[in-house]
C-alpha cells in the first residue's frame, strides 16, 4: 500500500466550532464506492489470510471469515478471540492495495459536498487508520475531517472492539468531545444504525453505493435500499442529499424524529 509519511506526520488539525451537528461518516460504501473493487480484494485477501494462517480449505475460511463479520462487526474479531493471530499483521496484509487509485469510486463533487456540511466531521470506520487515510487522500478530503476513529483506536483494556459496539461509541465520542444528541452516523450498514439510534445518535442510511442484487443481514426477499427502518431517520442514495433538505421526516414506531433541517441546524 502506498502511505503518505509527510503528508500524515504535518497535518493540522483544522480548527472546529464547538457544538451540534457532529458527522460521523463510515468510510467503505459511504464515502466511496468500496464495492466496486475494494471489498472484493479485502475479502479474497481475508479468505487467503486465513487460509494460510490456519491451515483450513476454502470453503471453511469463508465460513469464519462470513461467520465472524456477522457475529462479532468485524473479521478481525473473531479471528482475535479464537485464534493465535497478530491482528496488526492481519489489518496490514489485507489491506495493502499498491494501486489504490485505481479501485476508487467516488461521487462527482465529494469534496464539496462534505466541506458544504455545517458542523464537524469525523471518520468512524472498522477499518484499519492507514488504509482509511490513504483513501481519504486519493479521494482529496482527508482535511475536511478533523479525526480518523479506526478499529485501532476502538480497542480497550479487554481487547479489540468494533462497530457497532455501545461501549466503544461511548468512550470514542467522550474522547472527541462529541455529545451523543449532537452526533449524525452515515452508514450503510443498517446494524450499526440500529444498534446507535438506540443511543440517541441519528441515523442516516446511505443506499447509493449497496450491490444491487446482494441480500443483506440474511433477511432473505429483501434487497438492500428497500424501504427505511423505524431506526433510520433518513434514507438517501446519494451524500449531496444531504445538503438538501426541507423533506419532512416521517417517524416510525415510537422514535420522534424532527424535520430534515434539525439534522444541520445546531
Amino acid at each position: 500500500m502506498r502511505t503518505f509519511p509527510s503528508r500524515h506526520a504535518k497535518r493540522r488539525r483544522p480548527h472546529v466550532a464547538g457544538g451540534s451537528p457532529v458527522w460521523l461518516f463510515d468510510l467503505d460504501n459511504t464515502l466511496h464506492h468500496a464495492s466496486y473493487a475494494i471489498f472484493p480484494a479485502i475479502n479474497k485477501a481475508m479468505t487467503q489470510y486465513i487460509i494460510d494462517t490456519l491451515q483450513v480449505d476454502r470453503a471453511e475460511a469463508n465460513r469464519l471469515r462470513t461467520g465472524y463479520t456477522q457475529r462479532y462487526g468485524a473479521t478481525l474479531l473473531g479471528l482475535a478471540r479464537h485464534h493465535p493471530i497478530d491482528p496488526h499483521h492481519f489489518l496490514k496484509v489485507v489491506h495493502d492495495f499498491p494501486d489504490l487509485r485505481s479501485m476508487l469510486r467516488s461521487e462527482r463533487g465529494l469534496a464539496r459536498l462534505i466541506a458544504g456540511l455545517p458542523g464537524r466531521k469525523i471518520v468512524l470506520t472498522n477499518a484499519p487508520e492507514a488504509y482509511a487515510r490513504d483513501v481519504l487522500v486519493e479521494l482529496g478530503i482527508e482535511r475536511l475531517f478533523e479525526r480518523v476513529i479506526a478499529i485501532e483506536h476502538m480497542r480497550d483494556r479487554r481487547g479489540w472492539r468494533a462497530k457497532p459496539d455501545a461501549s466503544m461509541l461511548r468512550r470514542a465520542m467522550r474522547d472527541a468531545q462529541v455529545p451523543l444528541a449532537d452526533a449524525i452516523l452515515v452508514e450503510d450498514t443498517r446494524s450499526h444504525l440500529k444498534n446507535y439510534r438506540r443511543l440517541g445518535i441519528r441515523t442516516v442510511w446511505i443506499v447509493g453505493h449497496l450491490p444491487s442484487q446482494a441480500r443483506v443481514e440474511g433477511l432473505p426477499g429483501r434487497l438492500p435500499g428497500t424501504g427505511r427502518p423505524h431506526y433510520v431517520d433518513r434514507r438517501i442514495r446519494s451524500l449531496k442529499s444531504l445538503g438538501s433538505g426541507n423533506r419532512p421526516v416521517r417517524p416510525k414506531g415510537r422514535q420522534t424524529c424532527n424535520r430534515i433541517t434539525s439534522m444541520t441546524k445546531p
